[in-house]
């Protein structure tokens, strides 16, 4: 019920506390005047009553207090069920109270209210009132799926995959507060909405090697808009493993692998020919095939052209759904180190593929540099967040600011102004 109206059906009377001093057998004039100026305890029922029906409120409008308009209000307070007071606002007339904080929907409430009735009597009282399940909740999948190990390299974003759309600036921005991400150590980071149902998060610079990682999702019944409410809590924990970086270098012919800024290996490679180059920028790998088939015709590659192919390819590990690997080429080994002949993939011995697989994991960093190809797309072919600068990615972010995943009780780990699920995997793109 919206203001001070209150329809009569729906008025509820609070529970009240009525305590009476009791009546003394004889007294001298003394004790009357004693007794007179003491407080005289009520009973409030009467004189106040709410907006919540007994059955349910309505969680889209404001819970209301009001007397009978001979009492006044001397304090209400209503509780959310974390304990926590909800805001609100006394009439100058002290004959109305009501929220100004938002109700969350299917959750129960705690009041308390002090009165008097401007005879020098006071009383207190207490009630309970539950507001009415919400018919539109979004709820969040949370990425990336930690199922196995949930162990990923430093560059793997979180995502975050809402149940539907959201378009409205002010609910992005109560998403966004109900979004935490918590590191051990923290980190400075920002969410990039990639579109209306999709946000990525990511680091200014890739996780620090050994890092755990919480990402929460919690709007349990709190409005986003009108008449759609948030989702119960979802959690994912993770952790990050050594600092894993492959450079290829599409002009020498060379994959320089470091681990936690060492170079441990430097492997001969052929990348894509005239035609077919490799995507320039960084790539994050996005999982492993220890065997993988891979036909040109997947790619628009008539059979029977002279650049058909049908192989059975070993030790592949993927950078982008539609088909760019690191993978063994046994049948180019003349050419890796001095020239690129493939269609797109990077190319390695039999044995360098079989090391690289299995010395890299999910989330590790593959960056390709002096390839005369496209730069590899932000989002949809992968995880390209890292080609975007970390202050254009801030912009994205429906707070406009970064967040520190220092652990606090600040909503979102907001700091002062300065997650997406890929989808089916596509056909590989060919050796």
């Amino acid at each position: 019920m919206k203001g001070s109206r209150i329809a009569g059906s729906t008025r509820t009377a609070l529970a009240a506390m009525l305590v009476l001093a009791p009546a003394a057998a004889c007294s001298s004039d003394n004790d009357s005047a004693e007794k007179d100026s003491s407080p005289r305890q009520i009973d409030v029922t009467p004189l106040v009553h709410t907006s919540a029906a007994e059955e349910q409120a309505d969680p889209a409008q404001a819970f209301s207090v009001t007397t009978d308009g001979t009492a006044k209000l001397d304090a209400v307070t209503v509780t959310d069920p974390d304990g926590k007071p909800v805001a609100g606002e006394l009439a100058a007339d002290q004959q109305h109270w009501r929220t100004t904080d938002p109700l969350r929907a299917g959750a129960a409430y705690t009041v308390k209210v002090a009165a008097e009735d401007g005879k020098g009597g006071h009383g207190e009282t207490g009630s309970t009132f539950t507001t009415a399940e919400a018919q539109h909740v979004v709820t969040a999948e949370l990425g990336p799926d930690s199922s196995g190990s949930g162990v990923y390299g430093v560059g793997q974003p979180l995502t975050v995959k809402l149940s539907e759309p959201v378009t409205d600036p002010a609910a992005r921005q109560q998403i966004e507060r109900g979004l935490t991400v918590t590191s051990q150590p923290a980190v400075t980071g920002a969410w990039y909405w990639v579109d209306d149902e999709n946000l990525h998060f990511r680091p200014q610079d890739y996780w620090p090697a050994n890092t755990t990682v919480k990402l929460s999702y919690d709007l349990p019944g709190l409005p986003l808009s009108a008449g759609v409410y948030g989702g119960e809590e979802q959690t994912l924990d993770l952790r990050t493993g050594d600092r894993i970086e492959a450079l290829v270098d599409a002009a020498t012919d060379q994959l320089t692998y470091k681990r936690n800024g060492e170079v441990v290996k430097t492997i001969p490679v052929t990348t894509g020919k005239p035609g077919f180059d490799t995507r320039n920028g960084v790539k994050v790998v996005l999982g492993q095939e220890s065997d993988v088939r891979m036909s040109s015709e997947t790619i628009g590659i008539a059979a029977g052209s002279s650049e058909a192919y049908d192989l059975d390819v070993k030790w592949a590990t993927r950078v982008t759904w539609s088909g760019e690997y690191v993978h063994a080429a046994p049948w180019s080994v003349s050419s890796q180190g001095k020239e690129n002949v493939s269609h797109g993939c990077t190319g390695m011995s039999t044995d360098e593929a079989k090391w690289f697989f299995d010395n890299t994991r999910v989330g590790d960093v593959v960056q390709v540099v002096n390839s005369k190809g496209h730069e590899m797309e932000p989002f949809g072919n992968g995880f390209g967040d890292w080609n975007i600068g970390f202050d254009e990615y801030v912009k994205h972010s429906a707070l406009g600011k970064p967040v520190s995943t220092a652990a606090s009780g600040d909503a979102a780990n907001e700091m002062p102004a300065p997650s997406v699920n890929p989808g089916p995997s596509a056909s590989p793109t060919g050796r």
